[in-house]
């Protein structure tokens, strides 16, 4: 019964030795791959080309509202009413279509980002698989890791075969 339990003892000393574990700083991880700095500044550039279009739209309708309120000096309050009833449905037209518009550039923004996630999750595990790790935790904000020996961070390595795995 002694021999068993120095074997046991020995194998499970021995397979803990041969685990390799290893963490990535999440935060460092995703701020640093490329790809995600270009899908971020792609989204930026759409965001602002939209801004500028509400914004002239904006203008427009202001000055189309005070053309009508000047041409409805002089028509009768029936006849100004239904002009207004028009101007203001118009109004509320333009307005959906750009929220339809704003929240599908929010979508299709939202599916690049999920894409260059999943691209990374591919490339952590993959890289954990070549370089014989048993696990790779995440650390950074929202990570599971508290504590790291800076000797077992290898969020460099991998942002640096992401990097190179999709240049500009």
């Amino acid at each position: 019964m002694k021999n068993f339990m120095g074997l046991f003892a020995a194998l499970l000393l021995l397979s803990c030795q041969q685990q390799k574990i290893g963490y990535v700083d999440n935060v460092k991880l995703m701020d640093g791959y490329q790809k995600k700095q270009d899908v971020e500044a792609e989204y930026q550039r759409r965001s602002e080309v939209f801004s500028r279009k509400r914004d002239s739209i904006s203008q427009v309708f202001q000055l189309e509202a005070q053309e009508l309120q000047n041409r409805t000096k002089t028509m009768s309050e029936q006849k100004a009413q239904e002009e207004f009833g028009l101007f203001q449905q118009k109004g509320q037209m333009v307005g959906q279509q750009l929220q339809q518009e704003e929240q599908q550039m929010q979508r299709m923004g939202q599916m690049k980002m999920d894409s260059v996630v999943q691209q990374v999750r591919k490339a952590v595990k993959e890289y954990g698989k070549a370089n014989g790790f048993t696990y790779i935790l995440t650390g950074g904000e929202g990570g599971s890791v508290l504590y790291g020996d800076e000797k077992q961070d290898i969020t460099e390595e991998v942002l640096k075969v992401l990097n190179e795995a999709n240049p500009k």
